[in-house]
């Protein structure tokens, strides 16, 4: 009998006769997977069942019989699935709370120092040099970078950086919930979007789900206590600057699959570094001195100060790395509506750590934008749903 430990496997309408090949045989052959940015879909590439160099890859293996060889894969398998669950339940959580940490602490900064070009430099040098210890100690393989592979990175890691400050200067003018509330409608500029740059048309019931997002967020803007123009057009630019990422990502990063997620976060923190930090300087520089001597006299303690800064910064890289570790695992279905559910633990907390005043048309407001970005999820995800049922 053949042991086969992994794919691919031969047909048993080959062993019709007694074969005239070795006993022992064992394939090995790569699985390669693409990975994309967060709220792309990833595409999973099959092993081909009889690749060109599989002669060249075979290794002798002691044969088992069929009844020794399936109780243990079977135990192996029912063995695996509640790991897995309990993995994917701790990435989930220390996704939430890393990111409820991050968005707290990013305002208690923001709140004393008021300078967004600066902290969010910092958070972008903090993620790189996170990355640069995690190569420096190979506890993360470090990626093969080539000339090509920087010029496809430079568009998207330039919509990032654009989408990060954004952010980080609406959470400077706003109430931190005001922002998430604004940035749920993410999914009506990505429907925008794909229909102008990609000519990707999306079905009648995807535009009905935006409806509702649009409908939310204005109600939340007329009635936001803390309503500030820049605070709006900064989390609004924000949603162009990441849909315009995840769009130019698919185009230029496509042919670079042996990249993992991880990685391709790690580079364009640094390049995103590169390209803030020179317009950081030009834009506010001059205020930074005057600025972090009034921050130290308002805050609880200079030492405490300089905790949160580090923490927002140390946050902000470990919350995307576990948005990538979760869409690692997970559906791009499981993962939009786990990011939707994630904004609505953002808010709540928020809004009970800075006891930010709430209206009851505001929550509703808020509410159904939140429910939009859901309905958006589950409509985008139903074509391919048709597609695969069909297949």
């Amino acid at each position: 009998m053949l042991s086969l430990k992994q794919q691919p496997p031969f047909p048993s309408l080959f062993f019709s006769q007694k074969p005239q090949i070795p006993r022992y045989i064992h394939i090995q052959t790569p699985i390669s997977t693409t990975h994309a940015l967060p709220s792309l879909n990833h595409s999973y590439i099959p092993t081909p069942l009889f690749p060109r160099n599989y002669r060249n890859t075979i290794t002798l293996q002691p044969a088992a019989s069929s009844s020794s060889s399936a109780s243990p894969d079977s135990d192996s398998d029912k063995s695996k699935t509640p790991d897995k669950t309990i993995k994917l339940a701790l990435v989930f959580v220390f996704w939430y709370a890393q990111n409820v940490i991050f968005n707290i602490y990013n305002k208690k900064v923001l709140n004393v120092f008021p300078y967004p070009w600066l902290l969010a430099s910092f958070q972008l040098l903090a993620g790189s040099l996170w990355m640069l210890s995690l190569w420096s100690l190979r506890l993360q393989p470090m990626p093969r970078l080539s000339g090509r592979f920087i010029a496809a990175l430079l568009g998207p890691a330039l919509f990032h950086t654009i989408g990060h400050i954004s952010a980080c200067v609406s959470f400077s003018r706003v109430a931190v919930s005001f922002t998430h509330v604004i940035k749920s409608a993410e999914p009506v500029f990505s429907v925008v979007l794909s229909a102008v740059i990609l000519r990707k048309f999306y079905p009648v019931q995807v535009w009905l789900s935006i409806v509702p997002i649009v409908a939310g967020c204005s109600l939340a803007v007329l009635t936001e206590p803390t309503f500030d123009t820049a605070g709006l057009s900064g989390a609004l630019i924000s949603n162009l600057g990441f849909v315009l990422r995840n769009i130019y990502s698919k185009q230029s990063l496509s042919d670079f699959s042996e990249i993992d997620g991880l990685n391709l976060y790690g580079c364009i923190s640094i390049l995103s570094l590169l390209y803030l930090f020179p317009v950081a300087i030009f834009v506010e520089g001059s205020k930074w001195a005057a600025g972090f001597r009034h921050a130290l006299t308002i805050a609880p303690s200079p030492n405490i100060f300089y905790l949160w800064v580090l923490i927002s910064g140390l946050f902000y890289h470990l919350y995307n790395q576990s948005s990538y570790q979760a869409l690692d695992d997970i559906s791009p279905l499981t993962f939009s509506v786990g990011n939707t559910m994630k904004r609505v633990v953002v808010i709540v907390a928020s809004i009970i750590v800075f006891r930010n005043p709430v209206s009851p048309l505001n929550a509703l407001g808020s509410a159904i934008a939140i429910l939009g970005t859901f309905l958006y999820s589950q409509a985008t995800a139903s074509p391919k749903k048709d597609v695969d049922a069909k297949a």
